[in-house]
């Protein structure tokens, strides 16, 4: 793996670094160096999050090796099963810890895979709820607080045995943490060994080098206090996918108590009243615990509550009732809560908790799964108001009260339904508490933080360092427009003066059309809401073409060019969804699918549309947020009465209107990063819209974006340019198709290398000889004539051939192109085209003799690597190549070459290599090569029917899998051929690939390529992903 030195520090990663990651990797170290604060954009595709897991564990590796002396960790586990106060004493690290956080587990598993991929190997520990980890035949079955008190109640009673063996697991398994695992491997490992996967979490995390975990567990207090065993002073946080963290952390600092919650808890209460007035009659004594008056007093105050805010004047049910902050102190004395009374509430209401479930229990174990405590509801909020038993928070707060939508039971009651609200709008109150803690360093890291200014303004931190990354894709691959007017010269206005017009719905379902017709396969279309999404889907459905004699509608006119699929508002019916999306993608009768998506929605965050299956995205208009909402207003009002506060201060200040306009070019930004997913990809940005036409919203936009944006009055400009886009790269290097066709015509049109380690073939024997032959093949574009021609190969220090598919990539149309590219894209593309070598040397480098690979690892003193190495091609229309120094690996043990025999072909995807012919390669190594020409031969003839199988496997690898993943299978081969990962990692990962139904003749047929040493392994991956999907 190559190394890199940024800061001074090596950076061990797995592949060759594109300048934008060198970049943000050197921003990573900076603030980790300085212990300061960073605001990281990277856009999707940039590889950001294998950029930060390097370059983080690199910094941290300076401090020393990872993890604990074995006896340290021993010591550890054995003081882990005490009290808070008596495991205070167990050595923790003296060096960093680094908590990586995101926002789901399926992130966070993503976030494992890329950590898998490098070469560090920290102690690892990764954090989830009992719903993901518990392998309790009843408890699992439970959820929420019905599951947690049950798992509490075993344990404290010593019944649950899996919980009983974590100790003695943990004590015996010093290896476990040392390689990368998900939640999915760590249930896998409990269930081996008969042990808690939750516990087992929660021991690890006292003595990890990297902890993975969601969001909640930093931001809220009560999961926060319970990392425990976290030296937080010593401590990096790092927050991934942080883009909506702002609103998270607000959210989670806020609350809204509707009516119909209020009443549940009022029931509840009653219910618990009567429960301990049972128990009291059973044991025949007083239980204080469960003593039934404390109940009748929690009844009468939740009663009281709801009466209360019954009688609230509102004089508006849009404005409702607001006041500051403070204001619920005084709301909340009239009913006798108070700072001291609020920890007697919390205390009667966790045993209320306690009782309803024994009450759900025979002997000790659930028997019921239908259980959510809404009393907990209120313990939360007397948490929020009472935190830290001050006040002084109050004053980022809104007490708000309105009008609801009655529930059905409230309205046959005739009970007025109304939601007490208690919302805060400084998001940074959470990261005040980090800042207490002294952590080292913040890093807040997203494809979408942009504009960078209100995000550091909300989260009320100082960022020194900052970052707005350039993408890895060339211009060419990214055509961005905006249109501001339809093909009947109509404006695209979606702002609420103009989206009900009949006239609009009209000219865009007219513009899509032509979209739909423009673009290849994968289309998404974003909308700003739900309701605006719907309504003009219904007008299209009604309504045709105002020129058109025929009744064809507008929705039928986009259905004839792809399917449509549209999003759904149940999260329930969201995977169907997206299956359906594809499968209509892949139907062979139309020229693609369209998806009916919303800004904010689920289709805008976090998928993954790479290649074909997102090939442009159109945002129909500017997402905001609807004005009239008091929860907005009183957001904006907040931020406008700081901005006067504060005018006298140098600080950038953030007014409400900017941070209504930000808001929603963030969602634009994050619907946008759907496409143009990595370095290969391509797609077309259209924002239809004529307000993006303004200079302060293209301001809004991502950095990496600003510059490709043109604006099109012309409608009939924008089919131009846009269909020229797609034309000119469906004829391009990055149409794989077209390079992939030459593959599959007969061998003889094909030139082939091969490759001959010289110094290492004297005084083998015959079989050590063959499996120093490796043989490729690849497309040159030369003349038709038949030409004879040789190529010089770079031999390595280490044994491995560096062939030409590992470091030269000849798919540019022009030699100034070639020379553009960097040496990671040259290898990538190139490797491709091998067939033949990346099977054959799969099972080639496990069945290596050891002793010959010692061997090859003494480099001759006398041979030197030439300054260029050359490529010719001896005809007389030919001529040789000069590579430049750049392309060549940093130690070279020879220069070898070969002569060979073959028709080049002329390739409508190679573009013709014109080179001097001053720079003819040397006779010395011509006349080396004739004499080895007929074994090359003979050894062509052993390898012929190993090599069609591996080329006609390839050849269905290409065929089932996307672009992107093409190039993963094609590197974790490249990988497991240098050796620079393990090869238990690389069949994991392949078989990874291969999961999906549709792939599973891959999944079979990729195990006869398997060394026989590894098949069991191998199976085990194939069985469990075929298990899986049934």
């Amino acid at each position: 793996m190559p190394v890199y030195k940024i800061r001074g520090i090596d950076v061990d990663f797995p592949y060759e670094a594109y300048d934008c990651q060198l970049v943000y990797m050197g921003k990573v170290i900076q603030a980790l160096q300085e212990g300061c604060n960073a605001l990281l954009e990277s856009p999707t595709g940039t590889g950001k999050t294998l950029c930060l897991l390097c370059a983080t564990l690199a910094w941290r590796k300076t401090f020393g090796e990872f993890s604990f002396k074995e006896d340290e960790v021993k010591s550890s586990f054995l003081g882990s099963q005490l009290s808070d106060s008596q495991s205070a004493g167990v050595p923790k690290s003296p060096y960093p810890v680094i908590i990586y956080s995101s926002r789901t587990h399926s992130q966070l598993k993503q976030v494992i895979r890329e950590l898998k991929a490098s070469n560090y190997r920290p102690r690892m520990g990764i954090l989830g709820s009992r719903v993901q980890m518990c392998i309790h035949d009843k408890v699992q079955k439970l959820s929420g607080s019905a599951q947690n008190h049950a798992c509490h109640s075993l344990c404290r009673r010593k019944k649950c045995h899996y919980h009983l063996n974590v100790s003695e697991f943990m004590r015996n398994r010093h290896d476990v943490g040392f390689e990368p695992f998900d939640i999915e491997e760590l249930v896998k490992t409990g269930r081996s060994n008969d042990t808690c996967p939750y516990y087992i979490s929660r021991e690890l995390h006292r003595v990890v080098d990297i902890l993975f975990a969601p969001y909640n567990y930093l931001i809220d207090p009560g999961n926060r206090r319970s990392l425990s065993g976290i030296p937080w002073s010593n401590s990096v946080l790092i927050f991934d996918e942080a883009h909506n963290l702002d609103s998270i952390c607000a959210d989670a600092a806020s609350f809204d108590l509707p009516s119909s919650h209020l009443t549940a808890c009022i029931a509840e209460a009653e219910e618990c009243f009567v429960l301990s007035i049972e128990k009291r009659a059973k044991n025949k004594a007083s239980d204080k615990q469960h003593d039934p008056e404390n109940y009748a007093i929690l009844r009468g105050l939740l009663l009281k509550l709801e009466k209360h805010i019954s009688e609230i004047p509102i004089k508006s049910k849009d404005l409702g009732f607001t006041r500051p902050g403070h204001y619920i102190y005084e709301f909340l004395s009239d009913l006798n809560i108070t700072f001291e009374t609020a920890n007697m509430l919390i205390n009667t209401i966790e045993n209320a908790a306690l009782l309803r479930e024994e009450g759900k229990t025979q002997n000790g174990v659930p028997i019921q799964s239908d259980s959510i405590c809404r009393l907990e509801v209120i313990r939360n909020i007397l948490k929020i108001v009472f935190r830290d038993g001050g006040k002084s928070h109050a004053r980022f707060y809104r007490f708000h009260v309105q009008e609801s939508p009655s529930s059905a039971a409230d309205s046959m009651k005739g009970k007025m339904s109304r939601s007490l609200s208690w919302w805060c709008f400084n998001p940074g109150l959470a990261m005040e508490e980090f800042v207490k803690l002294h952590v080292r360093s913040i890093i807040l890291t997203s494809g979408t933080l942009s504009p960078l200014d209100s995000c550091a303004l909300e989260m009320n931190l100082e960022f020194p360092l900052r970052l707005e990354n350039s993408h890895v894709v060339l211009p060419n691959q990214v055509w961005v427009g905006v249109v501001p007017s339809g093909p009947s010269g109509y404006s695209l206005n979606s702002s609420y003066r103009t989206r009900d017009l009949l006239e609009y719905k009209q000219e865009l379902g007219n513009t899509i059309v032509n979209f739909a017709r423009i673009v290849p396969d994968g289309l998404l279309i974003f909308f700003p809401s739900y309701f605006l999404m719907d309504q003009c889907i219904t007008c299209w459905k009604n309504m045709g073409h105002a020129m058109s004699r025929d009744c064809v509608t507008i929705w039928e006119r986009i259905c004839k060019h792809k399917q449509p699929v549209i999003e759904p508002k149940q999260s329930s019916c969201f995977a169907s969804t997206i299956e359906e999306y594809e499968a209509k993608l892949h139907d062979k009768a139309t020229s693609g699918a369209i998806f009916f998506a919303v800004c904010r929605g689920k289709v805008s965050e976090g998928l993954d549309f790479a290649d074909r299956t997102g090939r442009a995205v159109v945002i129909t208009g500017i997402p905001f947020a609807m004005r009239t909402d008091p929860k907005v207003q009183l957001k904006r009002e907040y931020l406008d009465q700081q901005s006067l506060s504060q005018k006298n201060d140098s600080k950038m200040l953030l007014t409400g209107e900017n941070w209504y306009i930000q808001q929603a070019a963030r969602a634009v930004n994050q619907a946008i990063g759907r496409v143009i997913r990595h370095r290969h990809d391509y797609g077309a940005i259209v924002l239809c819209d004529e307000r993006f036409a303004q200079q302060n919203y293209q301001c809004q936009m991502s950095c990496w974006l600003r510059p490709h944006v043109k604006c099109y009055p012309n409608f009939g400009d924008v089919v131009f340019k846009l269909t020229r886009f797609f034309r000119d790269l469906e004829t391009s290097i990055l149409q794989k198709p077209k390079l992939m066709e030459s593959f599959k015509k007969d061998d003889t049109e094909m030139a082939e290398l091969e490759i001959l380690e010289m110094d290492s073939l004297s005084g083998l024997d015959p079989h050590s000889k063959q499996r120093s032959y490796e043989r490729f093949s690849i497309p040159l574009a030369a003349s038709k004539e038949k030409t004879r021609g040789s190529f010089e190969i770079i031999t390595s220090p280490s044994g491995s051939n560096l062939t030409l598919n590992q470091n030269y990539y000849l798919g540019a149309s022009t030699r100034k192109d070639f020379f553009s590219c960097s040496n990671r894209d040259r290898r990538v593309v190139s490797m491709k085209n091998n067939y033949d070598n990346i099977f054959m040397g799969l099972n080639a480098g496990v069945q290596d003799d050891p002793k010959l690979r010692a061997e090859d690892h003494q480099e001759p003193a006398s041979e030197k690597l030439p300054k260029k190495i050359k490529l010719c091609v001896a005809a007389s229309n030919s001529a040789s190549l000069a590579w430049p120094e750049d392309m060549l690996p940093l130690s070279c043990k020879a220069v070898k070459a070969v002569n060979l025999d073959r028709d080049l072909r002329t390739s409508t995807s190679v573009g013709p290599i014109v080179i001097s012919k001053d720079e003819i390669v040397s006779q010395t190594y011509l006349s080396k090569l004739s004499s080895l020409g007929k074994e090359g031969q003979n050894l062509r003839s052993i390898h012929g029917e190993e090599a069609s199988r591996g080329s006609a496997f390839l050849a269905q690898v290409h065929e089932k899998l996307t672009m992107m993943e093409y190039n993963e299978f094609v590197g974790f081969m490249r990988s497991l051929k240098l050796k620079s990962m393990k090869i238990e990692a690389v069949l994991e990962s392949i078989s990874y690939l291969f999961r999906s139904p549709e792939r599973f003749c891959l999944l079979k047929g990729f195990e006869h390529f398997v060394p026989e040493k590894y098949r069991d392994l191998y199976g085990q991956y194939l069985r469990s992903h075929i298990a899986a999907e049934k």
